[in-house]
């Protein structure tokens, strides 16, 4: 079924640190012979920060290669396996590997917008006015970003390996 979804930029919800605690406890579960860490990320997980309504897991496992056989699993919790645009559950997951660099990216990016505030602010800002923009397009709202968070992600490793 093809639909246009919005794309919607709240204010921050003094609820969602509770929501990943909550959805967490569910997916330590499934994962539990292979998981190291369990992360809230995403702006949902920076107090004060604008944010799509999304609930950012990140599980990290000591093997991605067997992650696949939690997928029914996952499925009864209500998950489907969908990839980076998945369907419109009020939380994500996003797996790694202990040793990605994908996992050191997104918890640099969630510690240095919580330090932050300015940065934090004008990353809601932007984010708002490219939901205004683009209410329909995904595509665009991610491309209207890219630089600013590429930018930043850069600005935030190096604070996060500096602090180290």
């Amino acid at each position: 079924m093809n639909y246009l979804r919005v794309i919607v930029i709240a204010d921050y919800n003094s609820q969602w640190p509770g929501m990943f605690d909550l959805e967490a406890n569910l997916i330590r579960g499934v994962y539990s012979e292979v998981l190291i860490s369990l992360h809230h990320i995403g702006s949902t997980s920076v107090a004060g920060l604008k944010s799509k309504p999304i609930i950012d897991i990140m599980p990290v496992v000591s093997n991605i290669e067997v992650v696949d056989k939690f997928n029914d699993k996952m499925i009864g919790l209500g998950y489907e396996p969908m990839g980076e645009f998945g369907d419109d559950r009020t939380h994500h997951i996003h797996i790694f590997q202990v040793n990605s660099s994908d996992v050191e990216r997104h918890l640099a990016f969630r510690d240095y917008l919580r330090q932050h505030k300015d940065d934090a602010k004008k990353y809601g800002e932007l984010k708002e006015l490219l939901a205004k923009r683009f209410p329909n397009d995904i595509e665009a709202y991610l491309d209207g970003k890219g630089d600013f968070v590429k930018n930043l992600e850069q600005k935030a490793i190096k604070w996060y390996r500096d602090k180290m």
